[in-house]
């Protein structure tokens, strides 16, 4: 068997859109055992107030990953702006492991420049802020010290904020940076990256600020959200192929 590598974002799993969960039921199973990894590039869950939260949905799903870890794929599960709370506990329900942002992923295509993508969004001031506060290891220690009625009031709260907060901003501040992906490819010495987060799924071409390995070009390849489609990326020696399914219902 040929080596295969899948990637998938966003599906922004709720109890409210079951066909998506049952989408990504359906998605695990026919790839079964035929592929080498799978990488969730965040916002697995629309919501995610702890390990500790245990629904029905997050079983059915922990228990379908590790279906699919068992039957021989390796599982990466990197956190997004909306799980950025997904702990080691529900990674080992999920036969996975956690994956730290961004991660250079060694591939048969070469080496690869996977994260989320938020951080790319450097125009979005707002969200940039939120998301320096979030991702401080104190507030997370502390909001999880808080009641589960406590955690989801705040949740619920924070997507109404952000709901209409994007509702009053303009399209292309919710994009990413241009330089601040230039920025990280020269950091990184990447000329792959893939990412989520913006729901538009694409393969960008980008004019590097410098040669990297005697190239001036490089590739981003956004993965798209599962809000309509079913998006995921597929990596094996042939490439990068960013490719869609309809959803379930």
């Amino acid at each position: 068997m040929a080596s295969k590598i899948l990637l998938i974002s966003d599906l922004h799993l709720e109890d409210s859109r079951p066909e998506i969960t049952a989408s990504l039921l359906y998605f695990l199973q026919s790839n079964e055992g035929a592929c080498d990894a799978l990488y969730i590039l965040g916002d697995l869950f629309d919501v995610w107030i702890g390990d500790d939260d245990v629904s029905e949905l997050a079983i059915s799903v922990a228990a379908a990953l590790k279906a699919f870890n068992d039957a021989g794929a390796s599982i990466y599960i990197m956190h997004g702006n909306r799980d950025f709370l997904i702990g080691a506990d529900f990674a080992q329900r999920c036969g996975a492991a956690l994956l730290a942002d961004p991660y250079v992923l060694q591939s048969a295509a070469g080496p690869i420049l996977l994260l989320h993508g938020d951080q790319l969004c450097t125009d979005d001031t707002d969200y940039m802020q939120f998301r320096d506060m979030v991702r401080q290891e104190s507030w997370q220690q502390e909001f999880l010290r808080k009641s589960l009625k406590d955690r989801s009031a705040f949740a619920q709260q924070a997507r109404e904020q952000s709901r209409l907060a994007t509702a009053s901003k303009p399209e292309s501040i919710m994009d990413v940076n241009q330089a601040e992906v230039q920025r990280l490819l020269a950091d990184t010495g990447q000329l792959t990256m893939i990412h989520g987060h913006t729901h538009r799924p694409a393969i960008h071409d980008v004019a590097l600020t410098g040669p990297i390995n005697g190239q001036t070009m490089a590739k981003r390849i956004v993965l798209g959200d599962w809000h309509q489609m079913v998006w995921f990326g597929e990596i094996s020696s042939d490439g990068v192929k960013l490719q869609h399914l309809p959803l379930q219902t």
